[in-house]
């Protein structure tokens, strides 16, 4: 299984410790998986500019062309101006519409306060759902508070990243089983 954990800004640090956390509890309880996070903040994304993911060059083909080929991506995300950061959406208008047929999409978000806890809810599952993604339907919020010194300290929210984890990668499985049932029913 390949998980794409994404943390989709290219600046600040809370998303970042979110989704190093993530990605580590992933490596240590499912250790045949294959890991990659994709920082946004590591790559120099151009804008989208209508082609297909392929046609694009440098960082941008990468982050894509590793999007497109992960069974599960765990989004990480910072709340900007109530809403999720450009650089996040930038990346979903490279992709193709189907890009996350056939995957499961979980998410985490980061915000200063609980003021934006509905933005998931309202602005990103909705572009998940178009893009045909198997959603993971509980997320992680995780609050300016519940971070010390680039590390989370709230043992509830440590608990609920551990249970997204879980969640994510056993909706996966679930879908793999389902997928390969369907196509033993095709007889080529």
């Amino acid at each position: 299984m390949k998980i794409v954990g994404i943390a989709g800004s290219n600046v600040g640090s809370k998303t970042r410790t979110a989704m190093d956390h993530t990605l580590k509890i992933a490596r240590e309880k499912y250790p045949d998986a294959e890991v990659t996070l994709v920082d946004l903040a590591e790559y120099e994304m151009v804008f989208s500019d209508g082609r297909n993911y392929w046609d694009y060059e440098g960082d941008t083909k990468y982050v894509t062309e590793t999007i497109m080929a992960a069974d599960t991506i765990i989004i990480g995300t910072p709340t900007f101006q109530a809403s999720i950061p450009a650089t996040l959406k930038n990346i979903f208008d490279l992709l193709p519409v189907n890009a996350f047929r056939d995957k499961v999409v979980s998410m985490l978000v980061t915000a200063g306060t609980a003021k934006h806890y509905l933005m998931l809810e309202q602005q990103l599952k909705p572009i998940l759902a178009y893009m045909k993604a198997h959603i993971v339907q509980t997320y992680v919020f995780i609050e300016e508070k519940d971070f010390h010194r680039k590390e989370i300290v709230n043992d509830d929210v440590l608990f609920r990243i551990e249970r997204l984890v879980d969640d994510t990668v056993q909706l996966a499985d679930a879908y793999a089983e389902i997928r390969k049932a369907k196509d033993a029913e095709y007889d080529f």
